[in-house]
């Protein structure tokens, strides 16, 4: 199977080489940019910006079957083609990239293009799933909070750290800690802090804080408080076992389980 990467940015480069790496060097042909034709392939990857991909669809000649590797893009895009698109859920910021133990979402317009689409997938070690068209917004946004969202919010983290005088260093590991907890135990079983224990007095201090160093960052500060509530209010309930509303957050009483610990940035 000859495969032909459209797009030398950092997914198509970051394909090429994993698709090398996976033993398949000798049937990926060399990165080409737009404008390329596709002659000589059998599969057509285009690794361009979703506004491209129709225009760079269009140069591809009859023949090789195409696809995109965009979350967003529909095969509506690729026509009159026979397609597939194969979407890596991971961030990429360079050609070294593992995706062996990813999840992607793939669609297709034929038998032998979602063959196609899963021998790629196992090739590189992806998990495959499929999203509707009508849910590629919202499952595309929900990406974005989960990679793009939490390193601006890394960002602004470490931009009040600063005014402290403390590194950016000392947050990697609580940073590190909070995904990995989140990851085996769930959001509510993951929460620690101040909003988890009922402790207002010092989220009042913490936004007192805020105001006067990052005042540009209040308003997010206080949207993301309201969303932490929510989360330890629903957290509060299940432990509780009742579908009741939970007591309100200043009435909760640290308990054991409210320790404040080292996660707890204290």
């Amino acid at each position: 199977m000859r495969i032909q990467i459209v797009g030398a940015g950092r997914m198509g480069t970051a394909l090429h080489a994993g698709l090398r790496a996976a033993g398949r060097a000798g049937e990926v042909l060399p990165l080409v940019g737009r404008g390329a034709t596709g002659a000589g392939a059998e599969v057509v990857l285009l690794a361009v910006p979703d506004a491209a991909i129709p225009e760079a669809a269009a140069q591809i000649i009859p023949g090789p079957l195409v696809g995109h590797l965009s979350g967003m893009t529909g095969l509506s895009a690729l026509a009159p083609h026979e397609a597939f698109s194969l979407h890596p859920l991971l961030s990429v910021t360079g050609k070294a990239t593992d995706f062996a133990g990813a999840h992607a979402t793939v669609a297709w317009s034929s038998e032998r293009a979602r063959n196609v689409a899963a021998e790629l997938a196992e090739v590189l070690g992806l998990t495959i799933f499929t999203v509707a068209d009508e849910d590629r917004a919202a499952y595309h946004a929900a990406a974005s909070l989960a990679a793009n969202s939490l390193v601006a919010l890394e960002w602004v983290s470490e931009r009040l750290a600063a005014t402290a005088g403390v590194p950016r260093e000392a947050l990697i590991p609580l940073a590190r800690a909070a995904v990995e907890n989140w990851a085996a135990r769930g959001a509510a079983a993951a929460l620690t802090g101040p909003i988890a224990r009922g402790d207002e007095e010092t989220v009042a201090r913490q936004r007192d804080a805020v105001a006067a160093r990052l005042p540009q960052e209040l308003a997010l500060f206080d949207a993301l408080t309201a969303t932490t509530r929510a989360l330890a209010d629903s957290a509060l309930g299940v432990e509780l076992g009742s579908e009741a509303a939970p007591d309100p957050a200043g009435s909760r009483e640290p308990d054991s389980l409210d320790t404040p610990t080292p996660e707890d940035g204290q």
